[in-house]
Formats: structure tokens, C-alpha cells, sequence
């Protein structure tokens, strides 16, 4: 656990743990996306003053993006055991269903930061959406790999277009980040995966 010292105005610096400041700032952008959230938002979250804050992340995009790398350590490894699952369709379903965990969460935001913030617009937002495209193309590589993979075991057929499925699959997994987050119950995600596997093209 690393700690940081907050500047003060006299006195000894205030130590504050570094790691529980960045899982605040992850639940404040979590919440509210990259734009909705006011440095008054993340500074109050996170117990520490602007001074400190810019002292052990640097400005508020640079903190996005250290809250976006613990977002995929914590809440996104589920994506990573999907594609160990044994078969294509219990890849995607171990996507969608590892998704509904993630984003109905009762102590996290719902949705996904992801999505949240792929949406934020205007030119201080740029660098935050080409972050999160980089990062979701490089998902949806190794996902075009696993399916290809399967293809060639046979477990998908031979004539599934592979990255038609696997945009397929994450346009699905996206619209269902945008329903939980905008007040869809676990129930109704269920019925969405249970639907998307009865068309899945493979047993």
C-alpha cells in the first residue's frame, strides 16, 4: 500500500494512503464520467486537497487514467477468465453474465466506465475516448483470437464471420451497461443474456 505525503500549510505533511484515494476517484468518475466529475467531486471523495491531488497523480486526466487501470485490475477480470472458458459460447456467456456482476454491483456504480466515458465529448474528453477505444480494441483482439481459435477446433462454424460475432457480442454487452446504468434490474439483463445465447451460433 503506498502512502503519500499531502502538502500542508505549516507543519508536517498529512500522510494519505495512495491506493484508497485512487479507489475513491474511480467511484466518483465511475459515477459521474470524466466530464461530470468536478475536481471539488474527486478531492472531497478522496480526503485531500488539489495541492496533494496534483502532487501524487498530476491533473485530473492523468487521474482518469490511473483510476481506468484499476477499473480493469478490479472489475474487469472477468473478461480475462472468459476466455479461458472451454468453448465459444461459454466464452461469451462467461462475458455477459461476469458483466451483470460487474455492473449491478450494490457497492459500485452501474454501468460501465467504459462506456461512460467513450460518450464524454469536447476537447479535454479526447485523450480520455482515444484511451478507452485503445483499450477496448485490444480486448476485442483477443476476443477475435479465442473465436478464431474455436473456429479452427470447430466449435464455431466455418462459416461465422469472427469479428462480425465478437462486435456482436460487445454491442450487446455495451447496451446492457447502458441499461444498467440507467436503472434496468439484474432480471432484465438475465433475459437479454438468456435471449443472445439462444441465437449464439453455437452449442
Amino acid at each position: 500500500m503506498e502512502v503519500a505525503a499531502a502538502p500542508t500549510a505549516k507543519g508536517r505533511p498529512r500522510e494519505f494512503c495512495v491506493d484508497q484515494a485512487l479507489a475513491a476517484a474511480l467511484g466518483v468518475f465511475w459515477s459521474k464520467g470524466y466530464e461530470g466529475a468536478s475536481m471539488a467531486d474527486l478531492t472531497e471523495a478522496m480526503g485531500i486537497t488539489k495541492p496533494s491531488l496534483y502532487a501524487a497523480f498530476g491533473n485530473k486526466e492523468s487521474l482518469f487514467h490511473k483510476a481506468l487501470d484499476l477499473y480493469e485490475a478490479e472489475k474487469l477480470e472477468y473478461t480475462r477468465e472468459a476466455l479461458k472458458q472451454p468453448t465459444a459460447r461459454g466464452v461469451a456467456e462467461h462475458f455477459m453474465r461476469g458483466a451483470i456482476d460487474a455492473q449491478m454491483s450494490s457497492c459500485d456504480p452501474k454501468g460501465c466506465l467504459g462506456v461512460i466515458s467513450a460518450t464524454a465529448c469536447g476537447a479535454e474528453a479526447e485523450s480520455i475516448k482515444a484511451d478507452v477505444i485503445q483499450r477496448r480494441a485490444s480486448s476485442q483482439a483477443a476476443l477475435v483470437e479465442r473465436f478464431e481459435q474455436a473456429k479452427r477446433d470447430g466449435d464455431l462454424p466455418a462459416h461465422i464471420d469472427v469479428a462480425g460475432l465478437t462486435s456482436y457480442l460487445y454491442a450487446i454487452l455495451q447496451g446492457m451497461a447502458v441499461q444498467a446504468g440507467s436503472g434496468a434490474t439484474r432480471a432484465d439483463l438475465e433475459r437479454v443474456v438468456e435471449t443472445s445465447l439462444m441465437m449464439w451460433p453455437s452449442r
